[in-house]
């Protein structure tokens, strides 16, 4: 397509706006698609055996469970936690953050059936962080897994994790982040966000990790820290969106290594109404902004100190800068379709439709080809029926994170220069039969 406004250096941007709106995504699916291939076959610190355990040697894990009001989910993943898991030598410790419902009564009950359960209660609401800092003081494990309130790890996790850290090479192992999987899936969006998360976990984290020896992000849900790494880099950020975000960053730069654990499951709800679902993007979008800005110095001054990670923010930059492309484009495009349609230039309205067609198409084209490869690489390719419900991630899964990016990136300028804040909303939980 040849741009010619008369004005050369609109002529170059216009250009160069259209050049990474059609090339990023397409180049962004295809790398993802070969990075999982590397992974498989080249990365060495998969866990390809897992080893049996004696009890007796057994390290000690804290399994803390922040929780805000979540009376109606706390009970069901506490009685899991201690009943389910094939393993001995653990405690669950639930950070009780300022809870206003039913949750300290449950715990309080809780508490007395089993000996293994502490609970700490926070008078305020600090958020997630806040309350995490303050429960590895108490911990008593040197390894530490965070779980939310509404996540249930496979029987054999913790065994699995541990494996991770009784390797020989573990020694500058920061944390082991599982492959999450959706609980709830008996609604479209539901069943829209399995096609999505087997997306991320199952080619963006396994090329980030077997390729750029980096993770882009913990998942909060179900990631198990060593205790020593943590107090290295100063805990968790509490005044950050997202904190399994900026941890992971701070671990990496501090010269941890973490790793990403495709063979360990947990399963853990998901937002089944447009509003819960929109909150929680705007808070995965500010946070994963608030990331990016509060690393730019640190990249830019030492940029070939970690290639893989400078490529990780190198993506992130793009993916941002693609973000506010798309949208002045559509503005652009609107502008013109709507000056052409008064004038009643119907040839250049076809031009536009025909240009926008082919475009959707591409993106299209490498989405689909990215979504079926994860699918099919995530957990043997098990969810591959899930497919069908790619078309509809595609159209409004990206476009919501297009829009969260834009409207939450002020906020995260104001994070930045010291006016965020970590506190955490009630969820809206649904109660099931």
């Amino acid at each position: 397509m040849t741009i010619n406004t008369g004005i050369p250096f609109i002529d170059g941007l216009i250009s160069f706006m259209l050049f990474v709106l059609i090339t990023y995504p397409i180049l962004g699916g295809f790398i993802w698609f070969i990075g999982s291939l590397c992974y498989t076959f080249l990365f060495r610190y998969r866990q390809l055996d897992w080893a049996d355990i004696p009890t007796e040697i057994e390290p000690m894990i804290t399994i803390m469970v922040p929780a805000h009001n979540e009376e109606i989910v706390i009970e069901n993943t506490i009685e899991y936690l201690m009943n389910h898991l094939n393993y001995h030598n653990y405690e669950v410790m639930v950070m009780d953050d300022g809870s206003t419902d039913d949750t300290p009564v449950i715990l309080e009950r809780l508490r007395e059936k089993y000996s293994k359960l502490r609970v700490i209660r926070i008078e305020k609401n600090k958020g997630k962080a806040h309350a995490f800092n303050i429960g590895v003081g108490f911990a008593k494990g040197k390894l530490i897994l965070s779980n939310d309130a509404d996540t249930l790890p496979e029987p054999d996790a913790l065994t699995k994790y541990v494996n991770y850290f009784l390797r020989e090479d573990s020694t500058n192992i920061s944390a082991v982040t599982a492959n999450m999987d959706v609980q709830n899936r008996s609604t479209l969006l539901g069943k829209s966000q399995t096609v999505e998360f087997s997306s991320i976990v199952g080619v963006i984290k396994r090329t980030q990790i077997g390729v750029l020896g980096a993770i882009y992000a913990y998942s909060g849900a179900n990631t198990i820290y060593r205790k020593d790494a943590l107090f290295d880099v100063g805990l968790f950020r509490q005044n950050r969106a997202t904190e399994d975000i900026s941890i992971a960053w701070d671990h990496q730069f501090d010269g941890w290594l973490s790793l990403f654990a495709p063979k360990i499951i947990f399963f853990m709800e998901v937002p089944e109404t447009l509003k819960m679902l929109y909150r929680q993007r705007k808070r995965w979008a500010k946070g994963g902004t608030e990331v990016w800005l509060t690393n730019i110095r640190r990249v830019l001054l030492h940029p070939f100190k970690n290639i893989g990670r400078s490529f990780l923010f190198l993506d992130q930059t793009l993916s941002i800068l693609w973000t506010f492309f798309f949208w002045i484009s559509t503005v652009i495009f609107a502008g013109i379709f709507i000056y052409n349609l008064v004038l009643g230039n119907y040839q250049i309205i076809l031009h536009l439709l025909t240009g926008a067609f082919t475009f959707v198409c591409f993106e299209m084209i490498a989405g689909l080809l990215q979504l079926l490869a994860s699918l099919l690489v995530d957990d043997e390719g098990s969810k591959i029926k899930y497919f069908l419900f790619a078309p509809l991630y595609m159209l409004f899964f990206w476009m919501m994170n297009a829009v969260t990016i834009v409207v939450t990136f002020i906020p995260a300028v104001k994070t930045i220069l010291g006016h965020g804040s970590g506190v955490w909303v009630s969820p809206e939980r649904q109660k099931r039969e």
